[in-house]
């Protein structure tokens, strides 16, 4: 005859064996993370950092990927991009040869407190473009900074201070060199 108590063990493990186990497992990894940590607390546990070496290589290398190059060209010294031989003529900062504002060209820029006559108004070129008129000008750099009526496709017009200035200039054609 079987005993007793062992009949009863074995009920109570078939019942209960699933729990045992996750119980047993819970345990042990709760010991295992409590020892692995506390055998290990004097290990530096920190960022690692590269050795000094290879930092002085990591730095030189960055230093030499933003090395100059070289200056970037100058309007005044860069070839011309394009040369375009167009009609040019001149306007000033007058109501009837602009609109309601005269002083203020093309996205904002104030002509009249700029005061120089650097500046141009054109359709075909985009505002910023730096330019050059050498049959009339030299060297003299310009910057496109107005636009005209839509009906001027290909023309220039040179901003200039003084009406009488602008009408002796009148109307020429004159090769642009953009750059």
């Amino acid at each position: 005859m079987p005993n007793v108590s062992s009949m009863v063990w074995k009920k109570l493990l078939r019942r209960h064996a699933k729990e045992l186990v996750i119980g047993v497992v819970s345990g042990l990894v709760i010991a295992n993370v409590f020892f692995l940590n506390s055998a290990s607390a004097d290990v530096d546990t920190g960022p690692r950092y590269p050795e000094s070496s290879t930092v002085a290589l990591m730095i030189a290398a960055m230093q030499n990927q933003t090395r100059s190059y070289g200056d970037l060209p100058v309007a005044e010294n860069a070839a011309p991009r394009r040369t375009f031989t167009v009609p040019v003529s001149a306007y000033t900062s007058e109501s009837a040869q602009t609109d309601a504002t005269p002083c203020i060209a093309a996205r904002g820029f104030d002509l009249c407190e700029h005061d120089q006559e650097d500046v141009v108004a054109a359709n075909f070129l985009p505002i910023g473009t730096k330019i050059r008129i050498p049959e009339l000008y030299g060297a003299r750099v310009f910057t496109v900074v107005d636009r005209m009526n839509a009906r001027y496709d290909h023309h220039l017009d040179i901003w200039m201070k003084s009406t009488a200035d602008a009408k002796s200039f009148g109307r020429k054609r004159a090769m642009i060199e953009v750059f």
